[in-house]
């Protein structure tokens, strides 16, 4: 059986574990104070021209989102998403069991508007009983998103003026962080992010690494005790020079951008192969991520040689797939698939 149904199947690309068993004997402080925590922490500030960011390493995309949105909100406030966002649709209430609800806005694609943004804020002040609803505290978007879509550096910069504005943080879930910026579509760099948004994450757990990932705060505001909140949320790893060596790994000659391309060059073969076949595509993704729309029969086909995800029921027969790639992918399984459509 090819695996296609997520893009954290397989371990960790060679790298990473040639570094880690070279110092697994090495004695080292905790906590991410160790000198590898150090020397990924100045990569990744450099990759994201941020010199004054302050750099966090955690082990998993849930915890990271519920700790940073917590570390944010005060206890009356909600945080703003996609009704298809992640912490909205795929982590059991994580956001929620910490007391904040999410404020979710209608979305086609996976991507939320600064229109949308000021609409759901200005209704909310402007709403006689507003100290009787949960406030709007802050906006999390994710890049790319659950749909494989991508914001455009224009869409960012629209969205982050808002958002100043109005006072709402905005917070970037970068769980997928390095297909969206490899993709073909994408006009951004990691320093744009860093610019367009006051917290964000870079992805690893997803892009090359065993486990972990990134949080980069940019805005003063938000840094002060946010180890706290990480202790308290038990997402302070005693050995955390193990997410500190592999993201200094990522982040040494390009690995992080060289392997998330690979992944994303790979789905667009696969996608071009559904479309020459007259398929549609239920979303237009330029990144890992591919939903071709297949009828129950095609989809059994398949299903007796690859594991791909059920998106959603079009109708009686068709259903929308996803198909994901990683970076591990290999050519000759993208090949093999191809010759099966």
């Amino acid at each position: 059986m090819i695996q296609f149904q997520c893009d954290y199947e397989e371990g960790a690309c060679p790298q990473i574990l040639e570094r880690l068993m070279a110092t697994n004997l090495e004695q080292t402080v905790g906590y991410s104070e160790d000198e590898y925590c150090k020397q990924a922490r100045e990569k990744i500030k450099k990759a994201c021209d941020a010199p004054e960011a302050d750099v966090h390493f955690l082990v998993g995309g849930t915890q990271t989102n519920y700790v940073v949105i917590r570390s944010i909100l005060r206890p009356y406030q909600g945080v703003i998403s996609a009704v298809t966002g992640h912490i909205n649709v795929h982590e059991t209430g994580a956001v929620e069991a910490t007391g904040h609800k999410v404020l979710a806005l209608p979305s086609k694609d996976g991507k939320i508007t600064a229109s949308q943004v000021r609409a759901y804020y200005d209704a909310h002040w402007n709403d006689a009983d507003h100290e009787h609803i949960v406030q709007p505290g802050m906006v999390y978007i994710s890049h790319p998103t659950e749909n494989g879509t991508i914001y455009s550096k224009s869409e960012l910069q629209e969205l982050y003026a808002t958002c100043k504005e109005l006072g709402l943080p905005l917070f970037m879930d970068g769980a997928r962080m390095g297909y969206g910026l490899m993709s073909e579509k994408s006009d951004m760099t990691l320093a744009d992010i860093a610019a367009n948004t006051d917290v964000f994450y870079i992805g690893g757990t997803k892009v090359g690494a065993l486990f972990g990932e990134a949080v980069v705060i940019t805005k003063s505001a938000l840094k002060k005790d946010f180890r706290y909140c990480m202790k308290q949320s038990g997402a302070m790893l005693a050995k955390g020079r193990l997410l500190g060596i592999q993201f200094d790994t990522l982040f040494t000659d390009d690995l992080y951008f060289k392997i998330a391309a690979h992944a994303d060059k790979l789905a667009m073969k696969l996608k071009n192969a559904f479309l020459e076949k007259g398929y549609k595509m239920y979303f237009d993704s330029y990144t890992n991520q591919q939903y071709p729309i297949l009828s129950k029969k095609d989809r059994e086909k398949l299903a007796q040689k690859y594991q791909f995800s059920f998106w959603e029921q079009i109708d009686e027969d068709y259903a929308a797939v996803r198909f994901c790639t990683s970076w591990a992918t290999s050519e000759e399984a993208i090949d093999e698939l191809i010759q099966d459509i």
